[in-house]
């Protein structure tokens, strides 16, 4: 084992406990600079020009990551949501699939998957994706939500109506927001006399 990386790397580590990126930057880069193939300070780096919404660097150094350890999905789902943040949604789908060819039980992947692709869009995309992220997570009110919305966009109210009723059970304020932003006042009366 080589030392002075992972010296390098255990500073940066005690800084971000600290609470002092910049140092912590430093002594990753350094710890990158001792040994090039080290994936962990890479992706450390990359989370911390991510938490100060500096994309281009958190990206680049994530795909430095994946370059040492391709069949890392965590990676893959924080270099989709960085490029979501950058607003490259067509790379955050790429990234978002690999991450979910990796690990399909990744349910935030297929979540940002399908939001990248309602914003393109992409509706029945979208709801092949949310769908996927709604029964891996079948009590988050978001998901289903967005399930939703995506099956309004693409034209199909049974399947709306289905989820509001679904959505109903453990979420009465997302059903409520979904009803009123799928247009769908015939369902209205399953929420009118809901206290939220």
């Amino acid at each position: 084992m080589k030392f002075d990386p992972w010296r390098h790397y255990l500073r940066g580590l005690l800084f971000e406990a600290l609470k002092r990126p910049q140092p912590a930057i430093e002594a990753y880069r350094e710890a990158l600079r001792h040994d090039p193939e080290f994936a962990q300070a890479a992706r450390c780096l990359a989370y911390l020009h991510a938490a100060r919404n500096e994309h281009e660097q958190a990206a680049g150094y994530y795909l430095l990551a994946l370059r040492l350890k391709p069949g890392d999905a965590e990676s893959w789902f924080n270099l989709g949501f960085i490029r979501d943040q950058a607003h490259d949604k067509p790379g955050a789908i790429e990234a978002f699939c690999e991450a979910v060819r990796l690990k399909p039980t990744l349910d935030r992947a297929w979540y940002g998957m399908g939001m990248a692709h309602a914003a393109l869009g992409q509706h029945q995309e979208a709801v092949t994706a949310l769908a996927r992220a709604a029964e891996l997570q079948p009590m988050n009110g978001h998901a289903w939500y967005a399930l939703g919305m995506a099956c309004h966009h693409s034209h199909q109210p049974g399947k709306v109506s289905e989820i509001v009723h679904h959505l109903l059970r453990f979420d009465p304020a997302m059903t409520r927001r979904l009803i009123q932003d799928a247009e769908r006042a015939d369902l209205a009366r399953l929420v009118q006399d809901l206290a939220l």
